[in-house]
C-alpha cells in the first residue's frame, strides 16, 4: 500500500516535458522498505540541469506520504539506453576461481532435475539468513527459467549508472539479481552456451553486491554450463543439493552430488523437499513421494540432512505472492524448516 501511495504522489511531479514522471517512465526501480523509499530517475543527460528541481520535487512528494521516513533518489542518464548488455563481447580469458568483490562466502543451491523446489528453498533460505542478521545476496543463475523476481516480489529493471556496473535490487532484506529483471516475464532467453556463460560472469563480477556475508546462487537443474562456469570462475564455498524423496529424483540428485565432487565444491548437506503432506482438513500425514530416501543418501555420503521440508499450500502461495513464507509467516511450522537450515549454516560458519 505504501508503494502505491508513493507512486500516486509522484504522479503529481511533472518533468520539463510537461508529463508526470511516472507516466513518462522516468521513475525506475522504485522500492519501499521499512519506511524508506528508493528509486532511480532515468533522464536524457542533456536535461540534467533541468531535472535538478524535478528531483527535489520528487523527493518532497515521496517524503510527504504517510509512513515514509526517508527518500533516496538517483539521477541516471540512461533513459534511452538498452538494459546492460549481458552478452560477452569477447572470449573470456582462462582464469582460476576468483572471489566475487565484497562477497565473503558463496553457497550454491542445486538439484539434479527441475521441479523439486530448489528456487523456493533458495528464496526462503536467503530471507531466513537475513533474519539471522547476515548480509545476504541472492543470484538467480537459472537463466532460461528465472523465478526469483516473482518469488522475491521484485519488479523493474536494475540501473547501470556508468554503463559498466549494475545496481542490484533489494527486498525482504536480501540483495538480489536475476536475468528475469532484464527481460519481460513471458520472454524466452534463447542463448547458446558462450552467451549464457558470459551473462553469468557479468552477473557475478559486474554487479555491485557490496559487502555480503553470503551469496546464495540458485542454479538451474542438471549438470551443465552454468554449474561449471560458477565453479570454475568463482570460489564456491559449498553446495546444497535439493531432492524429493522418490527414487527417480534421487537418481538425478546423485549426478549433481557427483558433479560438485568433481568440481571440488564441498557438499554442505542435502534437503528433502516435499517430504510429507499434512491434510489441512483432517490432519492426516501422508508421504506422497515416499520418505527417507534423501536421509539415507545423506547418511551414506556422511553429510547432514539439513531439513525435511513439507509439501504445503502456504509455501506455494507465499512464493507466488512474492513474500517467502519465512517472511509472511515467520512463526509458522512451514517456515521452521528453512530457519533451521539457516541457523545450522550460521552455527557451522558456512554462512
Amino acid at each position: 500500500m505504501s508503494r502505491e501511495a508513493v507512486i500516486e504522489a509522484l504522479k503529481s511531479v511533472k518533468g520539463p516535458d510537461g508529463f508526470d514522471i511516472v507516466s513518462a517512465g522516468t521513475v525506475r526501480a522504485l522500492q519501499v522498505e521499512e519506511g524508506k523509499v528508493r528509486f532511480v530517475m532515468e533522464i536524457d543527460p542533456a536535461q540534467a540541469e533541468a531535472y535538478g528541481p524535478v528531483q527535489a520535487q520528487a523527493e518532497a512528494a515521496a517524503g510527504a506520504v504517510e509512513g515514509i521516513s526517508g527518500v533516496s533518489v538517483v539521477l541516471t542518464g540512461h533513459s534511452n539506453a538498452a538494459p546492460p548488455d549481458l552478452k560477452p563481447k569477447r572470449a573470456a580469458e582462462p582464469k582460476g576461481p576468483e572471489k566475487i568483490p565484497g562477497v565473503a562466502r558463496i553457497i550454491a543451491v542445486a538439484s539434479g532435475k527441475g521441479g523439486v523446489g530448489k528456487s523456493t528453498l533458495s528464496a526462503n533460505l536467503a530471507c531466513a539468513l537475513a533474519q539471522q542478521g547476515r548480509k545476504v545476496g541472492l543470484l538467480d543463475a537459472d537463466v532460461y527459467g528465472p523465478s526469483q523476481p516473482r518469488m522475491m516480489g521484485v519488479t523493474g529493471r536494475p540501473a547501470s549508472p556508468d554503463g559498466k556496473t549494475i545496481l542490484p535490487m533489494r527486498n525482504h532484506g536480501v540483495t538480489m539479481m536475476s536475468i528475469g529483471l532484464m527481460v519481460n516475464e513471458d520472454q524466452a532467453v534463447i542463448w547458446r552456451g558462450p552467451m549464457l556463460m558470459g551473462a553469468l560472469q557479468q552477473m557475478m563480477m559486474q554487479v555491485q553486491w557490496r559487502a555480503l556475508d553470503v551469496l546464495i546462487v540458485d542454479l538451474p537443474p542438471g549438470t551443465g554450463d552454468v554449474q561449471m562456469t560458477l565453479s570454475q570462475k568463482a570460489q564456491v564455498d559449498g553446495a546444497i543439493v535439493v531432492s524429493t524423496p522418490q527414487d527417480v529424483a534421487l537418481l538425478d540428485a546423485r549426478k549433481g552430488i557427483d558433479m560438485f565432487d568433481k568440481l571440488n565444491v564441498p557438499l554442505l548437506g542435502l534437503v528433502e523437499n516435499m517430504s510429507t503432506h499434512v491434510c489441512s482438513n483432517c490432519g492426516h500425514e501422508e508421504h506422497i513421494f515416499g520418505h527417507g530416501g534423501v536421509a539415507a543418501e545423506a547418511e551414506k555420503l556422511g553429510v547432514p540432512l539439513l531439513a525435511e521440508v513439507p509439501l504445503d499450500l502456504k509455501i506455494r502461495l507465499a512464493s507466488d505472492g512474492g513474500v517467502p513464507v519465512v517472511v509472511s509467516a515467520p512463526d509458522s511450522r512451514q517456515a521452521k524448516a528453512y530457519q533451521d537450515i539457516a541457523a545450522a549454516l550460521v552455527a557451522r560458519g558456512a554462512a
